[in-house]
């Protein structure tokens, strides 16, 4: 018996605004726990500028998107990483570690993103109401 490829896409369906929205809350949720968590005193020594820098870069190129996929989002890491273990400034360890943080982090980032759409939904509906008494005749 054949398994068919089980990987859900999360889609947008209002444009890129509520998807930024929930991936900027996801990153800084995520930088938030690391840094400040239960061992945010060790994380916080082992930061360094590149971290965060790499983080931003895949943040930014998933913003860009219009689906995001588990595929995708792999794919975006792998070509970020693969740009940092080029440098003589970061170990190989380092990259690795980095690397396998952010593929587990899909699940966190596809709920931040679908919180958000449904975020921005509620907005959209409440303005349309707004607009839609405005615009009503008067009885």
């Amino acid at each position: 018996m054949k398994k068919k490829n089980m990987k859900k896409e999360v889609k947008s369906k209002k444009g890129n605004s509520g998807f930024a929205l929930g991936v900027a809350a996801a990153t800084a949720a995520f930088a938030g726990y690391y840094l400040f968590g239960p061992k945010g005193k060790e994380n916080r020594a082992k930061v360094k500028g590149w971290t965060l820098k790499a983080k931003g870069e895949v943040l930014e190129k998933i913003e860009k998107l219009e689906e995001v996929s588990e595929e995708k989002y792999e794919e975006i890491v792998d070509g970020v990483m693969a740009k940092y273990k080029k440098l003589k400034s970061t170990s190989e360890d380092e990259t690795d570690k980095l690397e396998k943080e952010l593929k587990k982090r899909f699940a966190h980032v596809k709920r931040d993103i679908k919180k958000a759409e449904k975020e921005a939904e509620k907005k959209i509906k409440k303005t349309r109401k707004k607009v839609a008494k405005k615009i009503a005749p008067k009885k």
